[in-house]
């Protein structure tokens, strides 16, 4: 298996997904959960042939990661839909998804098999995939703020607030799970569990900011629509977290959570 053959499998995903999004519109149930579930395991049936591959997880590049993010984001819209029945929540995570997807085909990186030693720890597969479905939850949970701020009337966003409250929750569980084994991972690798590095800081702030959401949230005279631009910084930080601390001269040279390309 190499990274020319994604293509092909990302296609078919995508053709599974539209058609999963196009069911759940017209309340076709069953065909929406069976064609999103087929799609899920195609992609995913790429990223075990990868790791078999490349004799390591899939896991070390950016464009590596986006393959998480791209399989994580259907899932995530797929468990929604099957809970609330949101009739939109598959074709925005099959649009987001098709965006990564896109960036993948037109940007490939250098996917060998070499892995540094720091990177050979048993905790650092879990560590990634674990905030890649974390990153997916609160993708999810800021479609949703995006839809409750633009989209719906005021008077009607409490329901699918408490929807939203419940992405978040869980979207913080996976990302303290995410920072507890990225730290086994740093003091297996470096001998410590936190160092400060900028991404860690980054990691820390977005931690912090989707915790000071929730403890809003629980306020009696809370504002909900300033919850919900509260949200959206929060996932702007996530960003930062995820690739933009790449481009922040403080981390140029001096971060191990930088990617490269080989």
């Amino acid at each position: 298996m190499t990274w020319e053959h994604f293509i092909y499998y990302a296609v078919a995903a995508v053709v599974l997904w539209c058609t999963g999004a196009w069911a759940a519109w017209r309340n076709h149930r069953r065909v929406a959960y069976a064609t999103t579930g087929a799609g899920l395991a195609v992609f995913f049936t790429f990223i075990l042939l990868m790791w078999v591959s490349l004799e390591r997880p899939p896991l070390r590049t950016m464009g590596e990661t986006r393959l998480w993010y791209s399989f994580f984001l259907p899932l995530t819209g797929l468990i929604i839909y099957s809970r609330w029945k949101y009739r939109w929540i598959l074709s925005f995570s099959t649009l987001l998804s098709v965006v990564f997807i896109c960036v993948n085909l037109f940007k490939p990186e250098i996917h060998s098999k070499t892995l540094m030693p720091a990177l050979q720890s048993p905790w650092f597969a879990p560590h990634v995939i674990v905030y890649m479905f974390a990153y997916a939850l609160m993708g999810a949970a800021t479609l949703m703020a995006i839809y409750l701020l633009f989209f719906k009337r005021r008077d009607g966003i409490d329901k699918e607030l408490e929807t939203t409250d419940n992405l978040v929750h869980a979207g913080l569980s996976f990302l303290t799970f995410g920072m507890l084994f990225g730290a086994l991972w740093a003091k297996e690798a470096w001998g410590h569990y936190w160092s400060w590095d900028p991404k860690e800081t980054w990691a820390a702030i977005t931690w912090l900011a989707y915790l000071a959401y929730i403890h809003y949230r629980l306020l009696p005279s809370h504002r909900p629509r300033l919850a919900l631009v509260g949200l959206l910084v929060a996932f702007i930080f996530l960003q930062v977290t995820w690739w933009g601390i790449n481009y922040l001269p403080s981390a140029q040279g001096s971060s191990v959570h930088t990617y490269g390309g080989n």
